[in-house]
């Protein structure tokens, strides 16, 4: 066994969740777990006992009252302890607010005395105490990001960085908040003595090792990797739900966090992660109360734990096929084969950037071609040049943060200027900047390349004139095309661009079915299914718009349940 201590907090970066030991590792006064000792039993526990393992669900939240607990992860060379919890201090991570497969383990250092609490009485104690919730809370979210940043806890991902596959499995686990080592240099020779202890071939990769169980996944599809790391959460079937939300974008999140937080059963069905487009944002400057900024992804994970505190089931990667009612109960068909009911729907799934339209353009997604622009694409482009293709705030957002990464980035629209689209700070950033170029009326004519992009054609259209430049990376970021294909086939009304009509649209369309009272502000054209956030017909397109309306549809929502209860 080797020891792996947190390092020294003076030599980190102040950001980094290590350098506030204070926050991340609290310690609680003897009047709080008084308090605690109400939800949970005392135990006496011996050396070397084992309270949790990784990958087990629904692990109990310890307070250490003597002794201490040594929280460990599973490595190729051994086990390795990361840091120690002494007396007063607690056990857990966000995996305590769901019913996932947890990172890493603990068991006891030194023989002593602890409270354990269940899953159930602890939900029940961060409510009652929403002192110690905070500290929790908090510490909780902290411990998440240190072990991402420190690779702790983590998967290995063996795969090229020119591999879209890789970048499909690398993408699914970072925005879900999942820590991950990713090697890609596959002559290295750490890569190639971790493939030939795993018996890996090139063939096989990418290749995601979990070294406690001793699995390794070879070429796995985004299914079979939230299976095996426990991202993939059973559905209680057994009874229907107040609310399904579908999609888990701030919309979405807001509206399952309000529901949730007023007492009714709630889940939310999403694809891939939470966050929808919002959470591939680099930084957000313009939503409230956050004024330096905050990442989409950072935003979207805390929504996430916020919804999870007070009960919501997040489902992922679930896609929803289909909607049909049934004696005012509606039933969701899942690409996986389930189904649930609810009372009531909440249709958030958002809305994708549009593509270019080129024939060779499926050719490069994931290989040249990108919709996001994060940490992780933002390795990729290291020194290279890039071309953004949009005018709007998050094409803004994305050409200032790889502007820090990236030796140019190019920025192309079809109008003549930013102005009608992009937030006025944005804008003084791009013009301020060396490292950014703006060419207007100009758009991308054709993509060359082999397995990935090599070069791009663009053409100005007000003169004619074309050029070629050797670029590798292209984020698009123009216009938006709503999520709304699986809803074809039912009788929610949208307009000619598949956007969804709620309240006012739906009168106008003549769809509204009841003669007893109106739809209400954000319902569809079928009473009890509601629309928030970017996939709504005419909506404001913007975060803070779709948070809010996701507080709305809550409001609404227990207007129409009441309403049935009376009928």
């Amino acid at each position: 066994m080797t020891k792996d201590l947190i390092p020294d907090s003076n030599t980190l970066d102040p950001s980094d969740p290590y350098a506030r030991l204070s926050q991340t590792f609290p310690t609680l006064s003897d009047e709080q777990i008084e308090r605690v000792k109400f939800f949970g039993v005392t135990e006496k526990l011996d050396q070397g006992t084992v309270v949790f393992e990784r990958g087990e669900k629904t692990v109990d939240f310890f307070v250490v009252l003597s002794g201490n607990i040594e929280i460990y992860e599973h490595r190729q060379e051994g086990i390795k302890v990361l840091t120690v919890h002494s007396e007063k201090q607690f056990t857990g991570e966000v995996d305590l607010f769901n019913d996932r497969k947890i990172l890493v383990g603990g068991r006891m250092g030194e023989e002593g005395d602890v409270v354990r609490v269940n899953r159930i009485n602890f939900r029940k104690l961060i409510t009652a105490e929403p002192d110690i919730g905070e500290i929790v809370m908090r510490a909780f979210i902290l411990r998440r990001v240190g072990l991402i940043s420190h690779e702790q806890g983590s998967v290995t991902l063996i795969g090229s960085r020119d591999s879209r596959e890789t970048i499909r499995i690398e993408r699914f686990l970072r925005r879900n908040g999942y820590p991950v080592i990713l090697l890609s240099d596959l002559e290295s020779e750490e890569c190639k003595r971790i493939l030939n202890t795993c018996t890996v071939a090139g063939d096989d990769l990418p290749a995601v090792l979990l070294y406690n169980e001793k699995i390794v996944l070879k070429k796995p599809t985004t299914l079979e990797v939230a299976e095996h790391l426990g991202l993939f959460e059973e559905i209680d079937q057994q009874y229907p739900y107040d609310v399904a939300v579908v999609g888990a974008g701030p919309g979405g999140l807001s509206a399952a966090l309000n529901a949730a937080s007023e007492g009714l059963r709630t889940i939310v069905l999403e694809t891939e992660a939470p966050g929808g487009q919002a959470g591939t944002s680099s930084k957000i400057e313009n939503y409230l109360g956050f004024p330096t900024g905050i990442s989409g992804q950072a935003l979207a994970g805390r929504a996430q734990i916020q919804a999870q505190k007070f009960g919501t089931k997040i489902a992922l990667p679930r896609a929803v096929e289909k909607i049909t009612s049934n004696s005012n109960q509606f039933t969701l068909d899942i690409e996986s084969g389930e189904t649930i009911t609810s009372r009531a729907v909440v249709i958030a799934s958002g809305a994708r950037y549009r593509n270019l339209g080129l024939e060779e353009e499926k050719n490069f997604e994931n290989a040249g071609l990108y919709y996001a622009a994060t940490a992780m694409e933002a390795s990729l482009c290291e020194d290279e040049e890039v071309i953004i293709v949009g005018g709007g705030n998050s094409a803004g957002q994305a050409a200032v943060f790889l502007s820090k990464y990236a030796s140019h980035v190019h920025i192309l629209v079809r109008s003549g200027g930013l102005a009608a689209s992009m937030s006025d700070y944005l804008i003084e950033r791009i013009n301020s900047s060396g490292f950014i170029t703006l060419h207007t009326r100009t758009e991308i004519i054709e993509l060359r390349g082999d397995n990935r992009l090599k070069q791009v054609v663009w053409k100005n259209r007000e003169s004619g004139e074309t050029r070629e430049l050797d670029v590798q990376y292209v984020f698009l970021m123009i216009g938006a095309v709503p999520n709304t294909g699986w809803l074809k086939e039912t009788e929610v009304g949208m307009d000619e661009n598949g956007f969804v009509c709620t309240g006012s649209d739906v009168v106008n369309n003549k769809n509204w079915p009841l003669e007893t009272r109106p739809p209400m502000m954000l319902e569809t054209s079928v009473p009890g299914i509601f629309a928030v956030g970017d996939v709504r017909a005419n909506s404001v397109k913007r975060v803070t718009s779709a948070v809010g309306e996701g507080g709305m549809a809550i409001n609404s929502v227990h207007r129409y349940l009441s309403d049935l209860e009376e009928r």
